[in-house]
């Protein structure tokens, strides 16, 4: 009878300890997933201001956008949280949006080597920073499914892990289906 009973201890011993170590484990990808993208947004971050300066003297009349490109990097910069982050982020990819449209308008530009090189450096990077909140999200729902679901909720429960927020598009435009017209005019 005791042995019964030490043994069904046991069980549930091993059972809390490796609810707990999957739990621990799970957080800790969701954080590296996260450095991930920070990673990836300090190299956008460092990019931006050799993008603006190689423009700047070329392009005169469009210094709101280069101003608005600033602010929304030091923005974004700034940002504490997930959803601010999120938030300014998109704010920065507009005003990188906008300032890679007018370059288009720019004949100088649009053959400069050195503006091409940084586009293609930026819009890699933007690759890289969608691969990473991918990333970052996948593991971040593993870890809050892990959270929610009957028997680990209640090991989540007793060592008080909460769930991370997700990387969100907040911004209806970026929702927004882009429009392609293939009309040859």
């Amino acid at each position: 009878m005791w042995i019964i009973i030490l043994v069904l201890l046991g069980v549930c011993v091993i059972w809390v300890i490796a609810s707990y170590n999957r739990l621990i484990s799970l957080k800790n990808q969701a954080l590296n997933g996260w450095k991930q993208i920070d990673v990836q947004l300090k190299r956008r971050y460092d990019l931006i201001p050799n993008l603006v300066e190689t423009v700047k003297g070329i392009m005169k009349f469009e210094q709101d956008t280069l101003t608005k490109v600033i602010e929304a990097r030091n923005k974004a910069i700034s940002a504490q949280g997930i959803a601010e982050k999120a938030v300014q982020e998109n704010v920065l990819s507009g005003a990188l949006r906008q300032l890679f449209a007018l370059v288009e308008n720019y004949p100088q530009l649009k053959s400069s080597e050195n503006v091409a090189k940084l586009q293609e450096e930026l819009v890699s990077t933007e690759n890289r920073i969608s691969f990473a909140r991918q990333f970052y999200n996948d593991i971040a729902t593993q870890f809050n499914i892990a959270l929610q679901t009957f028997p680990t909720n209640t090991i989540a429960g007793m060592f008080g892990f909460t769930a991370v927020e997700l990387f969100e598009i907040t911004d209806a435009k970026e929702k927004e289906v882009p429009k392609v017209d293939l009309n040859l005019k």
